[in-house]
């Protein structure tokens, strides 16, 4: 009796919806209210407040909220029952609204939440939508977001380099690679930002191997590869972190050149610099950098870290010097934290520990904590390297001031004083230094 109850109201609803009835679904609604009917099962809840919004102005937020509020917010069920409603036909503004809604009430967010609302942005091409969605999942789990992908009933390239990225943020590369060739067994295609996030996964796995062949993929399947500044980009930085500079210089001496056979994206000579730096090549990377601003290419931040620290390694301190200070004069970028940090080291290295010292004092009075602990860092390496330790004792102060939980900051003055004391007094404090590691491919 009782179901057949259910099954009346549910097709009175559809009637309802055919014949555009607004009033009798209103009079249904106050009926399902006296008899408590509505709270019964979460399917009503759903399908009353997906009939109302149909038929009602298809924009109608006030409705909409005013009926997501007579939900019960400790129950996640009919909110995600809603949205998907909603996407399947083909209102994906109210579903996104009911997301919306769930965030702000604090409703449970899943799997099928995420995955209704991500499908909902995709439909519409709500970008900034996406983008708030896509921020939200960063806080789950990797796994989680492989499930709602898993979940996605119409997967695409869209939604699987979603999920890519989020083994690239998580540095699960390997996973990565493979969800790759599951995207093959699904008939997904690999567009350019898969094969640039592939290029990105070989590079951290040192995997040159499999790089090369991704290379290749790029070269025979990209028929715009010229135009695709990124996707060089990520080639350039592929084999120069592999080691193979030659290489990489080979991709960047052919790269860039579009219909007008101009080579002019800053990106692809700020990888190229990179690649120099990386690798130790640091005239390479001065020769380069002047003959950028050379051909009229503007420099970006990290292009000045780059150089500005090839200089230290070179001794070119006058024109790190100048490099630094052309950074505001001339292209209008402002200095961060590493370019500080990469122009105290320069310093250092010449053995200016004075005017290095001048500087960092200067700066940490402009700038926040963490910039403090870097400078001083910086500072109190080359003290170490030159054996000034009165000088060291006073970057240490300044920076434990800042900081007492640094852990590199006892390292550096463990080295200064080259006693054992003060690595017991690490283990005392429970500190630990963590360990640095290399990867490299070996083949038979």
């Amino acid at each position: 009796m009782f179901k057949q109850k259910l099954d009346s109201i549910d097709g009175f609803l559809r009637h309802c919806l055919q014949t555009k009835n607004v009033r009798a679904i209103k009079k249904l609604h106050a009926h399902l209210l006296r008899t408590g009917l509505l709270f019964i099962s979460p399917s009503f809840e759903s399908k009353l407040i997906f009939t109302y919004s149909t038929l009602l102005h298809r924009n109608n937020s006030k409705t909409v909220t005013a009926l997501l509020n007579c939900i019960n917010p400790a129950n996640p069920l009919p909110f995600n029952m809603i949205p998907s409603d909603y996407c399947r036909n083909g209102f994906s503004f109210l579903a996104l609204q009911t997301f919306s809604f769930m965030h702000t009430n604090g409703v449970p967010l899943d799997t099928y939440s995420f995955c209704c609302s991500s499908v909902a942005s995709c439909s519409m091409k709500d970008v900034k939508f996406g983008a708030q969605i896509h921020s939200l999942a960063k806080l789950s789990l990797i796994n989680d977001a492989a499930k709602m992908f898993d979940e996605t009933p119409v997967k695409n390239t869209v939604c699987a380099n979603a999920l890519l990225s989020g083994y690239g943020e998580a540095n699960q590369w390997v996973e990565g690679l493979e969800f790759v060739r599951k995207m093959r067994a699904l008939n997904l295609k690999c567009d350019h930002f898969t094969l640039s996030t592939m290029l990105w996964a070989c590079a951290d796995l040192s995997a040159i191997e499999l790089g090369r062949q991704v290379h290749g993929s790029v070269i025979r399947m990209v028929s715009d590869l010229e135009d695709d500044g990124f996707l060089q980009s990520s080639s350039i930085e592929m084999y120069g972190k592999c080691g193979l500079v030659g290489k990489a210089w080979q991709v960047f001496n052919l790269s860039g050149f579009g219909y007008n056979r101009e080579r002019n994206r800053d990106v692809l000579w700020t990888s190229m610099l990179a690649v120099y730096g990386r690798n130790g090549d640091f005239e390479k990377v001065i020769e380069l950098f002047i003959e950028m601003l050379r051909e009229g290419i503007s420099p970006d931040g990290v292009a000045f870290v780059t150089v500005i620290s090839a200089c230290g390694h070179t001794g070119h301190v006058k024109l790190g010097i100048q490099y630094f200070e052309s950074m505001v004069s001339d292209f209008g970028l402002e200095p961060d934290p590493e370019h500080y940090s990469c122009i105290v080291d320069l310093l250092c290295r010449a053995g200016e520990l004075e005017r290095a010292w001048k500087m960092v004092n200067e700066m940490t009075h402009k700038e926040n904590g963490s910039y403090s602990v870097s400078l001083w860092g910086a500072l109190l390496d080359a003290c170490n390297e030159f054996g000034n330790i009165e000088l060291g004792k006073l970057a240490v102060r300044k920076a434990l001031e800042v900081d007492p939980h640094t852990v590199g900051i006892y390292v550096l003055l463990s080295n200064v004083y080259a006693i054992e004391q003060l690595r017991e007094l690490m283990k005392e404090t429970g500190l630990k230094k963590v360990v640095g590691c290399s990867w490299i491919e070996i083949t038979s």
